[in-house]
């Protein structure tokens, strides 16, 4: 087999202990079976690591991945995925990103970008399609993301090379950090603090190169059936183009499963009139699409008047509006971009920050968390979340306690302040409260990276859309099934990639067969629906033997206590929970679908139908 297009075949591995850098070529048929993005990135990782690393220690990598559709003219597929051992959960670590800087970095000729070692001072990477340089970095060191790219650039004379980069909080090993490339950001799980533990601030990358198409008649055929579906959405360009994510607020609200109060009043509060779609829609500024985005749903919004004028931000997205809004019984629109600023500054997950200091203000009100060093963790106090941000990002004071998110802080608190810890595996639940959303809280328990709207979002559950048929969002029957399946879908598209959001939307009923097209044209390899439908499920299983070697199993697939025993107040989904029972009841017929036995273990033949049987080695004894 031999490569036509898609691919240039190369992989650039950086070494910063010894500052050098080699040129390696990729096999074909290891590209046909792990194709890009996520899956590539994981299976690197699993190869070239040993199970027990230290995820801030010099033996992690942080690997960039991205895919064959990426740098073409195919819609929505500027995307990139660094995968590394994600030091706040233990776990694999899969986060990504859109905008620019995967197409650069596919124009500058590399689909693999291996970062290796530690370097002894601040340094940054900077790559001119084949030429790399490792530089000194402390000029940068202590810049926030913002003020780093755009000195970069000044300082290379060039506005339009792509930098990856880290803020404060990654510098000073926050496990809630992120990395920022320009608007976007890799977040959750603490990559940013896996790159501060290398010294490395920053990724400069310019390419000239020009993707190879093996089948320009097939690509563009492919591209006109993916752009007919998009216009022929009734979400995707009247809705979400106009709105983005937060389009999601109202209905999550008005069910009655958005969260309040660190999730102790949902259901109580309707946000629709204060916090969703339509406020901020008035605070929209102009759209900044992803690299050959037609729906452009990211929006750059501005604070016009009051205490936060002036202030702008591309977002907030959904899940920001949860975490930096109604979790913290902040109902301000104007606050929630002005928080979401800040946080892309310092480079700090929202999602973890929000959701960790809703937990400390949960902790004051009920007597638990009594040393705060003087501050008002009232609900709703807007200034102290402010003031904890930047604290935390620098690890200060409380903020120190707070940093590293909140299954660490309710370790440290004790006295059953676990209770309070929305999280997963360690990573803080998203703003959906699943007691209402069954399916939707078997992804989270279930997901390789601990609680993860992104990797098998319930849509059916969410928006009532039936596909691949109806589901009653309050049954736990057949949910297992169906968390396979989004979890298969959604994990087809962080591999070859494509962003979910529009394919979702768009493409749920006509997905495998524009993909199968794309992918064909673009890399010369012929995919059919049914081997483009596997890449999820092979997705699904290495990360899952990932974290098995870890030490993950069964005991680590269930949701908070307050999720098990504590009903939603009021609303429409008013005295739901997910009990432990129905907790196992959903884990059995998920794992019998998985083909996984009862403790969450990928069975050999299961392992072998996807062409994975050289990690059977990694199989506990007892299997």
């Amino acid at each position: 087999m031999s490569l036509k297009g898609g691919y240039f075949g190369k992989l650039l591995r950086i070494n910063l202990t010894n500052r050098t850098s080699t040129v390696e070529d990729l096999d074909p048929a290891f590209l046909k079976k792990y194709v890009g993005g996520a899956m590539l990135g994981t299976k690197i990782l699993y190869d070239e690591t040993r199970p027990g690393i230290d995820a801030l220690g010099e033996e992690n990598k942080l690997i960039y991945t991205i895919g064959p559709l990426t740098g073409t003219d195919c819609p929505t597929a500027s995307r990139m995925n660094i995968a590394t051992k994600s030091p706040l959960t233990g776990a694999i670590c899969n986060s990504l990103s859109g905008g620019f800087f995967p197409v650069e970095m596919k124009w500058a000729g590399w689909d693999v970008i291996i970062i290796e070692g530690k370097a002894d001072e601040p340094v940054y990477i900077l790559i001119k399609d084949d030429k790399v340089e490792i530089r000194k970095a402390e000029k940068y060191w202590g810049l926030n993301t913002f003020d780093t790219q755009n000195y970069l650039k000044e300082d290379l004379h060039d506005l339009n090379i792509r930098i990856s980069c880290i803020g404060p909080a990654g510098e000073n090993l926050s496990l809630l950090s992120s990395i920022a490339n320009e608007a976007r950001v890799c977040g959750r799980k603490g990559v940013g603090a896996v790159m501060g533990s290398k010294n490395l601030k920053a990724v400069a990358i310019r390419g000239s190169n020009k993707v190879p198409i093996a089948d320009q008649e097939k690509f563009k055929a492919a591209i006109r059936e993916q752009l007919h579906e998009f216009k022929e959405s009734h979400i995707a360009y009247p809705v979400f183009s106009k709105t983005g994510s937060t389009c999601g607020i109202e209905n999550a609200s008005g069910l009655g499963f958005f969260p309040i109060k660190n999730w102790m009043d949902t259901g109580v509060v309707d946000v629709s009139d204060t916090l969703g779609s339509k406020v901020f829609l008035t605070q929209v500024q102009k759209g900044n699409p992803c690299y050959k985005c037609p729906i452009d749903c990211a929006k750059v919004r501005m604070v016009k008047k009051g205490r936060y004028a002036g202030i702008s931000s591309e977002g907030p997205e959904f899940e920001t509006v949860y975490s930096l809004g109604s979790t913290l019984g902040i109902y301000n629109s104007d606050f929630v971009i002005a928080a979401d600023r800040l946080c892309d500054e310092l480079g700090m997950d929202t999602i973890g920050a929000g959701v960790t200091i809703g937990m400390a203000m949960e902790l004051y009100e009920k007597g638990i968390l009594t040393d705060t060093e003087g501050l008002d963790l009232s609900w709703g106090n807007e200034e102290v979340v402010l003031q904890l941000l930047r604290m935390m990002a620098y690890k200060e004071g409380l903020g120190k306690l707070l940093s590293d998110g909140t299954r660490k802080f309710a370790q440290a608190i004790g006295n059953g302040a676990d209770y309070y810890a929305m999280q997963v595996k360690g990573l803080e639940i998203p703003g959906y409260d699943v007691r209402g959303l069954k399916s939707h809280g078997l992804n989270m328990a279930t997901s390789y990276t601990g609680a993860d709207h992104n990797r098998g979002y319930a849509f059916q559950e969410i928006f009532g859309i039936p596909f691949p048929h109806a589901v009653e969002r309050l049954a736990i029957e057949g949910k297992g099934a169906l968390t396979k399946w989004n979890q298969d879908f959604c994990g087809t598209y962080d591999v070859v990639t494509l962003c979910e959001f529009p394919t979702q939307m768009a493409l749920s009923g006509t997905a495998q067969r524009i993909v199968a097209g794309l992918l064909t044209g673009a890399t010369g390899i012929d995919y059919t629906e049914e081997e483009v439908w596997e890449l999820g499920d092979r997705l699904n299983n290495v990360c899952r033997m990932y974290n098995v070697r870890e030490g993950f199993s069964r005991k680590d697939d269930y949701l908070p206590r307050r999720i098990q025993e504590e009903p939603i107040k009021e609303g429409l989904s008013k005295g739901e929970v997910i009990s432990k029972e129905d907790n196992d009841f959903m884990l059995d017929e998920y794992y019998e679908v998985r083909g996984w036995d009862k403790n969450g273990i990928p069975t050999p033949g299961k392992l072998i139908e996807l062409g994975l049987e050289d990690t059977i080695k990694d199989l506990p004894a007892s299997n």
